[in-house]
This record gives structure tokens, C-alpha cells and sequence, in this order.
């Protein structure tokens, strides 16, 4: 096995031991977090199986993914990172899956955007879990609302993703969304790391965003 078979194997394992001890029959889909590498890095996870990509960034994502999309049909391709109202148009066109949904104005721009392209990508709405004032989402207070307003533009709604805070257990915070989410009827959770990918298929992840235990540290 090369290396990126061999830690592949090693991440979908630790999900396997999680859904066991969960007694749950669906492995999260793995979605493998490829920011700030190459192309070159990325082609060998795509040969040992892995077709779920995640990237933070439109631009960085436009510089290396439509020769990659060419060369491997069926990638499905995630933006993960935070989504600046302006970006909406370039995101739609290149991604099937956007994560970072957390306000009204990026709703009005995504529907706008998805209408002018005729795609209708799948989107979490993010939630800003911890409270904390340098990251992104909504806060819970307010999720009824951009629900709401986003299923009224026409957006694919099909769960809620968070980033819990560094440093602390993520457990209480992991089953803080998936109740909302059961509240709120909607059936998909994206949250777990590499740190804790394991922890968040307990407690019912159905997307997990890993980067360096797949792809090792970054610069």
C-alpha cells in the first residue's frame, strides 16, 4: 500500500470502530480536506479511492481542481471554509457540496448565483457552536430564521455543520448541533477533524472534514 492507501485505510477504520461502538450500520462519508496542497499530493488519495474533497478557499480551489475533475470523473467537491457574499457565483459553478452557509446576505447571493447557473448544490448552514467571536456560523438564536429565509431562496438545506472550539472537549458541543438538528428535522451533521472525527461519529456525524491525518501536517 502507498502511504496515502495506508493512512486512508487507517482513518476509515477509526470511523469503522466508532459506528461499532455507536451501533450505527452508515460510515460517515469522509470528505478529505486538501487545502494548501498540490495537486500532486492530492492524485495519490484519489488513486487509493477516495472521491469527497474539501477545500476552504474558491480561488485556491479553482487554481487545481478542473484539471483534477478532468483527468478523475465522479469527485464530488466540498467548500468547507468561510464564503464571502461576492464568491457565491465561482462557488457555485465548481462546488457540489458548501458547508459555510451562516447569514442572510449569503443566502440572497447563493440563491441569486445557483438560479443564474442552473445548479443547486447541497449546503449546511454553519452554526457558530462555541459562541466564539472570531469564527463563523450563526448563532444558535438565530437558526430558525436563516433556516427559514434559506429554504424560501430555493437552497438545498440538508444539514448543520460546526467547528467546535480548539482545546476543549468537542463531545458536548457535537451533540449541542446534532440535537438542534433533530429539531430542526434535518438530517445531516458535518463536524469532526482530525482530531476528532472519531468522537463526532459517536455522536452522529454524517460528514467528517479530515485534512492532515490524510495528508499529514501542514506548512
Amino acid at each position: 500500500m502507498t502511504d496515502a492507501a495506508e493512512r486512508l485505510a487507517s482513518v476509515l477504520a477509526g470511523l469503522d470502530r466508532a459506528c461499532h461502538l455507536a451501533n450505527r450500520a452508515d460510515r460517515p462519508q469522509l470528505v478529505a480536506i486538501s487545502k494548501t496542497f498540490d495537486a500532486d499530493a492530492i492524485r495519490p488519495l484519489i488513486a487509493a479511492g477516495q472521491r469527497h474533497f474539501g477545500e476552504n478557499r474558491v480561488q485556491e480551489a479553482q487554481a487545481k481542481w478542473p484539471a483534477l475533475l478532468t483527468e478523475t470523473p465522479g469527485i464530488v467537491l466540498h467548500l468547507v471554509g468561510q464564503l464571502q457574499s461576492n464568491k457565491a457565483a465561482e462557488a457555485i459553478t465548481l462546488f457540489d457540496v458548501i458547508h459555510s452557509v451562516d447569514r442572510p446576505s449569503l443566502v440572497t447571493a447563493l440563491a441569486k448565483a445557483q438560479t443564474a447557473a442552473n445548479k443547486r448544490p447541497a449546503c449546511y448552514l454553519q452554526v457558530n457552536i462555541g459562541n466564539e467571536a472570531q469564527k463563523g456560523g450563526c448563532a444558535l438564536a438565530d437558526l430558525p430564521d436563516l433556516l427559514a429565509g434559506a429554504r424560501s431562496a430555493g437552497l438545498n438545506v440538508v444539514g448543520l455543520m460546526c467547528v467546535p472550539p480548539a482545546a476543549v472537549e468537542p463531545a458536548p458541543f457535537f451533540a449541542l448541533l446534532a440535537e438542534h438538528a433533530r429539531r430542526l428535522a434535518l438530517p445531516g451533521l458535518s463536524m469532526g477533524m482530525s482530531s476528532d472525527y472519531e468522537t463526532a461519529a459517536l455522536l452522529g456525524s454524517t460528514v467528517v472534514r479530515v485534512g492532515s491525518a490524510l495528508f499529514g501536517m501542514r506548512d
